[in-house]
């Protein structure tokens, strides 16, 4: 029976991934009021607006995790972490209390989070406009783009101890899916590209999982760990989910993600009367430049007068230590200075042709002219501004391959 019951959740896994739409309906996002309030979900939802509005870092919450509004006592710990003994003498202490020593009862404590809830709606303000704008593009509701709230802050260098990164929080893994991860250039910190990238990633749960309450937990504890919740559940139903499914890693955290959000949607609508006076951050709106070639940053910004640390400030995504700006990299410019740094890029696009004033020999008797490789210049690109053939090329200069040429290397250019 067991064998059998496991043939089905891999069965119903398949159709899942295979047919996403099969089960979410044909018009994916006509829903009415996408994401809604569950029943059942009411006490989670106050739990977590009373973590973000009322209580500090400095403040451990002891609460208990299937009723979380059963708050048993607020600690004052201090901002640092407070000593794993603290915590479980203060637990010990609630359970004696309640006549509940030696019971299997769970205390869960949660420290809260005022200040950096509310450092996280100053920052929002930086980057909600164009986020909203993507969302808004892509057919989603606009309210996702405040998923950040209580995934990072809104901070975009907010890393976790498991390696997330950005406002987004993509782990390497997930992110190298939509973006580009590499030593020098690491979109997860771009907010632009980032928020591009969620949008794709949450609207595929939607489509495979058809609602927006398991498609946002999804984003949380993983889209293959709630087709598994579904497989042995064998419903979409999210509180069905949280009531039944039994899965280790399905802990408070996963089940309690949709609540957080909506908790934190909750806020953002009523932020005068939680947050009065807020200095929130101006919007920070910028054009974008796609390179069609590799760039040197110096020569970029060298006939501009924009500062490399300005620059790097409006594409957080590019590593300090960066030289060489990527091919199909999007540059990040306020539409002020998009046709000034437009200008450098064309000029230091052009391919450079450097031509000594007489023709040199070569030891066969034919004559060539010098030329310096660009940064990201290709033996192709180079090949056709000559009105040769890249083959010409690597015979004169012994090139094994058509793409190890490093740039600053001067080549052979055989003259007809």
């Amino acid at each position: 029976m067991t064998v059998l019951l496991r043939l089905l959740a891999v069965l119903w896994l398949l159709l899942l991934f295979s047919f996403p739409n099969l089960f979410a309906g044909k018009e994916v996002f006509a829903d009415e009021n996408p994401l809604p309030l569950l029943p059942g979900l009411e006490e989670a939802v106050e739990f977590w607006k009373v973590v973000f509005t009322r209580y500090g870092s400095s403040e451990a919450i002891f609460h208990d995790p299937l009723e979380p509004m059963k708050i048993y006592k607020v600690l004052d710990v201090g901002e640092d972490n407070p000593a794993r003994r603290l915590i479980e003498e203060e637990r010990g202490r609630i359970l004696r209390e309640r006549g509940q020593e030696g019971e299997d009862k769970k205390i869960r404590v949660q420290r809260g989070v005022k200040e950096r809830f509310a450092s996280g709606l100053k920052l929002s303000r930086r980057y909600l406009e164009q986020m909203q704008r993507i969302f808004s593009e892509q057919g989603l509701p606009t309210e996702l783009a405040y998923l950040p709230l209580v995934e990072s802050s809104f901070d975009i260098r907010a890393r976790s101890r498991a390696g997330a990164l950005g406002l987004w929080q993509f782990m390497p893994s997930t992110g190298k899916k939509f973006l580009r991860v590499t030593s020098a250039v690491d979109e997860r910190r771009d907010p632009v590209e980032s928020t591009r990238a969620a949008a794709r990633f949450l609207r595929q749960n939607y489509e495979v999982f058809g609602n927006w309450p398991l498609a946002i937990t999804a984003y949380n504890h993983g889209r293959e760990g709630i087709l598994r919740a579904i497989a042995e559940v064998g419903s979409r139903d999210l509180m069905e989910i949280i009531r039944r499914y039994q899965g280790p890693s399905f802990g408070f955290a996963s089940k309690s993600f949709y609540a957080e959000f909506l908790a934190a949607l909750e806020v953002v609508k009523k932020s005068e009367e939680f947050f009065p006076n807020l200095e929130y951050h101006p919007p920070l709106l910028l054009e974008e430049i796609e390179l069609k070639r590799s760039v040197s940053l110096g020569a970029l910004l060298k006939p501009t007068d924009i500062a490399r640390s300005e620059f790097l400030d409006w594409n957080p995504a590019l590593s300090p230590k960066i030289r060489d700006i990527p091919r199909g990299y999007r540059v990040k410019v306020p539409a002020e200075k998009l046709e000034l740094l437009l200008a450098a890029y064309r000029r230091v696009a052009e391919p450079s042709v450097m031509t000594s004033k007489s023709a040199s020999v070569d030891e066969n008797g034919g004559s060539w002219t010098r030329h310096r490789v660009a940064p990201g210049e290709t033996l192709s690109q180079i090949a056709k501004a000559y009105r040769i053939t890249v083959h010409e090329i690597q015979h004169a200069n012994r090139l094994a391959s058509a793409h190890l040429i490093a740039a600053g290397r001067d080549l052979r250019i055989p003259k007809r």
